[in-house]
Order: C-alpha cells, then structure tokens, then sequence
C-alpha cells in the first residue's frame, strides 16, 4: 500500500462537520479526560469547530490526504486575544497559537499531527510573530513529546484551570535563526 501525502489548508466550511466529529471521537477518548456530560459547553464547541472561524484572525487547519480524506485538524490563531482560553495567554503580543488539535484514530502514526503544528509554526513565521503558545493537558502526554520535538518549552505562566482539569501552557520562542 502507497503511504499517504497530507497537505495542509484551510478547512472548507463542508469540512467543519467532518472535524467536529474527529475531534469529539479524539477528546472524549482521552483516559481521564473529562467526558461530555462533565464539560458539555466544551463538546459542544468542539462538535461545531468551524463556528470559531467566524472569530477575526482565526483559521481552522485540516490536513487531506492525497485520496481526499480529512487526517485531522487545528484551529489556528494569529491574533491571541481570540484564542479563547482561561489563564493569561489571551494578553500575549507579537504571538501567534494554536488550539484543539485532533487527528483521526485511524490515521494516526502518519504526521498528522506533526505537519498540523509545522503549519501553524510557519504561520507564526510569515507573521514574524517572536512566540507561538499552546495549551495541553497530562492526558495528552503523547502530544507533549512531539510539542517538546519541535522545540515548545513548558511556560508555568500561562497555565490555568479548565473547570477541575489543569490546563498546562508551552511557548516556542521564534528568533531570527528560525525563521
């Protein structure tokens, strides 16, 4: 069997139902992570993934693989007062972030998730932007490692609590060497 190419786009609004769907399926299966009847409000967000692009410099990513099915996706910021999450990083200037990155289970172990985050990075770079901010949870220690691959450094100052759940910030520091 060929290997899949993925190329990354901006999500067509026919798509954003299709995301919706991977990232509850990916969210709700997380060990631990809280379920829908815990946090509704924020299932609800994630099932209707596309209504955030109606937020100014907000993009929802998707990766399609070269057969045209939808890998995964991420919802990309370049202006942090929009992205929409508790604790300071709303404040942060000359940043860009990204948010609610999911990849298909059956899918998985391709770079999705890798190429998604690559993305919005480049973004961040075309903008000049000197950091890019993310959030994660301890149920998400697989995407750690990758963040932490692709040189995001733990940021205690942006951390925050999401209801019960310990939300815990990154930063990858963009300079001239790598842009």
């Amino acid at each position: 069997m060929n290997k899949l190419i993925y190329t990354v786009r901006n999500a067509y609004p026919n798509e954003f139902k299709t995301i919706g769907k991977i990232m509850v399926q990916v969210y709700s299966q997380l060990e631990g992570f809280p379920s829908a009847a815990e946090q509704p409000k924020y299932y609800e967000m994630l099932a209707n993934i596309g209504e955030l692009t109606k937020k100014p410099n907000t993009e929802l990513l998707v990766a399609v693989s070269s057969d045209g099915k939808v890998g995964g996706g991420v919802v990309y910021f370049s202006d942090m007062k929009f992205y929409g999450s508790g604790g300071t990083a709303t404040l942060e200037k000359n940043a860009s972030g990204f948010r609610l990155l999911a990849v298909d289970p059956s899918q998985r172990k391709q770079g999705i998730g890798k190429l998604l985050s690559e993305a919005c990075i480049q973004k961040a770079k075309n903008l000049k932007h000197e950091h890019v901010v993310i959030h994660s949870t301890k149920f998400m220690q697989v995407a750690w490692k990758m963040y932490e691959k692709l040189g995001f450094e733990r940021a205690e100052d942006l951390d925050f609590m999401q209801e019960e759940l310990p939300v815990f910030g990154f930063r990858l520091k963009l300079n001239a060497d790598n842009q």
